[in-house]
């Protein structure tokens, strides 16, 4: 039966050969040179037949690897026989190296101290030149081990729905990106929890949803004063009505509020020209809201285009496409207040109810991605971007150095100039995207999608 030999193997007993040979004594020399051509034959021609073994050994690892990280997105739905099938499936339509014969493929899934699953591959590849030296066929081997589980993500949507974002179709392509990759951190979670997302449409305002109306998180001075009617009707706000002409202000019922909050800060009703925002930097940071507080609590106003209520952290995939699917375009850039919100979203705070407890053995991840098209245009206090940058960009340094993972793309089809704040707010350079087409979105959401999948899986 003709010999099998590993690639290793095969080196090592050719120099064995070789030096045996050449210590060797008698004979002529036309029989010496002829017993010396088998030999350095064979050993210049194992050459040939390890550089086709090496680049079969090479190509079998690349089709295995692939194979594992196939079927970790899937494992623990299946069982070991439909492991098996799918691997045979996988493994197939990726190794196409006719030349490699008696392939066998194995698989093992375990979950202990979190979810693995090893593929094994091996196979042998026929030899030209070696069989001269009695050596018929190479082995081939590879494994690839899929590690996966031990990283948790927490990602909040921070999505523009300003009115510009109904040009160019930038909105129905920000659906469509945002659908995708809801798909894919969904199919990056295992179980139940293993990922967490909530979704921030922002305009000038947030919408909390009105139906929290009765919180105590939510500070209605400013909404009471700009909302109701006056015993005189040449009056629309409370400062005109009672404070410059002593009539008498009602404020309108709370429950007709449409759910819309402005930057938080001290209440700024009575101040005609807006002062600067709160000394607390409560529009900067995630201090929770307080009874009691007002520049902590979130501002109720009542923003005629306000977006879609936000989000919290959930697993329910269907009613985020829902809200995807319900957004609309309208209203001014305020980029802050998203952003702000975004981070709250991750740790709670006001209508974003704690995050669960981090369990032990895990690492978290918690990522903010901000989709923007514009530049800052207003916000409670001002309709500066100047001013308005210089608010967002104290909340991105103290996300940032509270470990928030933040990606930002700016949609920027009009030939604005490219954002420094968006570039600067970016964890990195590599985080930041620059799309000039609508299309762009679709691809950067799914390039940052198949970042976040790829945290939950690790070679």
């Amino acid at each position: 039966m003709a010999n099998q030999v590993s690639i290793q193997t095969l080196i090592h007993r050719l120099r064995t050969r070789l030096r045996t040979f050449g210590t060797a004594t008698g004979g002529n020399v036309v029989m010496t040179f002829a017993l010396a051509t088998v030999p350095m034959i064979g050993f210049v021609g194992s050459a040939v037949d390890y550089s086709r073994g090496n680049s079969a050994k090479a190509a079998l690892q690349s089709a295995i690897d692939a194979t594992g990280l196939m079927l970790s997105k899937e494992a623990a739905t299946l069982t070991q026989s439909q492991i098996d099938q799918k691997a045979s499936g996988y493994f197939h339509a990726l190794f196409t190296r006719p030349e490699v014969t008696n392939l066998t493929l194995t698989t093992a899934y375990t979950t202990t101290g979190g979810s693995q699953v090893v593929v094994t591959a091996t196979g042998q590849v026929p030899t030209t030149f070696m069989k001269i030296m009695g050596f018929s066929t190479l082995n081939i081997d590879a494994t690839s081990t899929v590690k996966w589980g031990n990283t948790r993500l927490r990602v909040a949507l921070v999505l523009d729905n300003t009115g510009s974002m109904s040009q160019s179709s930038k909105l129905t392509a920000l659906k469509t990106a945002t659908k995708n990759l809801l798909t894919q951190l969904q199919s990056a979670a295992v179980t139940n929890g293993d990922v967490y997302v909530s979704i921030i449409p922002f305009v000038k305002d947030v919408n909390v949803d009105g139906v929290n109306y009765n919180q105590t998180w939510v500070d209605w001075t400013d909404w009471d004063a700009n909302n109701g009617s006056c015993s005189n009707n040449n009056y629309s706000t409370k400062y005109s009505c009672s404070v410059q002409h002593s009539h008498t202000w009602t404020p309108a019922n709370h429950n007709t509020w449409n759910g819309c909050v402005t930057d938080r800060g001290d209440p700024i009703w009575n101040v005609p020209n807006n002062p600067a925002p709160s000394s607390q930097n409560t529009d900067t940071n995630v201090v929770p809201p307080a009874s009691g507080n007002p520049a902590s609590q979130f501002a109720a106003e009542q923003y005629s285009p306000c977006p879609q209520a936000v989000m919290p952290l959930s697993y329910n995939w269907s009613g985020m496409t829902t809200l995807v699917n319900n957004m609309t375009a309208g209203g001014n850039t305020n980029q802050a207040i998203g952003l702000q919100m975004g981070w709250m979203s991750l740790v709670g705070g006001g209508v974003f109810p704690p995050p669960p407890a981090m369990a032990t053995g895990f690492t978290y991840k918690q990522v903010i991605i901000l989709l923007t098209d514009g530049l800052n245009t207003q916000d409670r206090w001002y309709t500066s971007q100047t001013s308005i940058d210089a608010r967002q960009q104290m909340t991105c340094t103290n996300a940032k150095n509270a470990q928030m993972i933040i990606y930002t793309a700016q949609v920027n089809t009009g030939n604005d100039p490219t954002s420094n704040l968006l570039r600067n707010c970016a964890t990195d350079t590599g985080k930041f995207f620059l799309l000039t087409s609508s299309n762009q979105i679709v691809t950067t959401f799914q390039q940052i999608g198949t970042e976040l999948s790829n945290l939950r899986v690790a070679r």
